[in-house]
């Protein structure tokens, strides 16, 4: 398989193993809970009634092959995992670095085209001003009066836009080449089953080749 079907079975394998360890961690599929209505200590010609809890799912009583079945999917994870770290290690580019990069490669080229987006203005706000005189007996006071702002930018507007479009053509660049990386690059790793299978079909395969060994 090449790198990219290998990152997608790797999210398969960790999603089969949060729904099997769902089953074990609800307590009803891993124990059995018998209830007895001691009706004979009330009415001693009546019989005393059993009553079982239903379990939640049909993986109730296999908690064994279930906990195995973990395992096995672990173990398969470990194995894809050190088949990707060889199929990286034997690249040019270093895949894991290049993806950070690029994703601070893009942030930093939204803020400086943000910055690009910033113009001279100039407006005036009514009452925005303040001073303080003396009025007519000769105490101070303070007064409201309008005030003109200025806003200028304070960077080189064009070198900041050349940045913005380096970083984007790089990124872009970079992007391109790990798409290629997905997609060429082959993964030594052969999966135990289908990658569309369900987890039911799945688990039930195990649970059946488990019983049959």
């Amino acid at each position: 398989m090449n790198m990219k079907d290998a990152f997608r079975f790797q999210n398969k394998l960790k999603g089969l193993m949060c729904e099997a360890t769902a089953i074990l961690q609800d307590r009803r599929n891993i124990v059995k809970v018998k209830t007895t209505h001691l009706r004979s200590k009330v009415m001693s010609d009546t019989q005393d009634a059993v009553v079982e809890e239903a379990a939640p799912s049909e993986y109730a009583g296999h908690a064994n092959e279930v906990a195995a079945f973990l395992m096995s999917l672990l173990e398969e994870r470990e194995k894809l995992c050190r088949a990707i770290h060889a199929a990286k290690n034997a690249l040019d580019l270093d895949m894991d670095s290049e993806v950070g990069l690029n994703r601070q490669r893009q942030e930093l080229a939204e803020v400086f085209r943000h910055m690009t987006m910033l113009r001279n203005s100039e407006k005036t706000i009514a009452g925005g001003g303040s001073g303080f005189r003396f009025n007519g007996e000769g105490n101070q006071v303070s007064y409201r009066c309008d005030a003109t702002q200025v806003t200028t930018i304070d960077f080189d507007r064009n070198k900041i836009r050349g940045m913005a479009t380096a970083l984007s053509n790089k990124a872009d660049e970079i992007s391109m080449s790990l798409d290629k990386c997905l997609v060429n690059t082959e993964v030594s790793y052969e999966p135990p089953f289908d990658m569309n299978d369900s987890f039911e079909d799945i688990l039930s395969d195990f649970i059946e080749k488990s019983t049959a060994a």
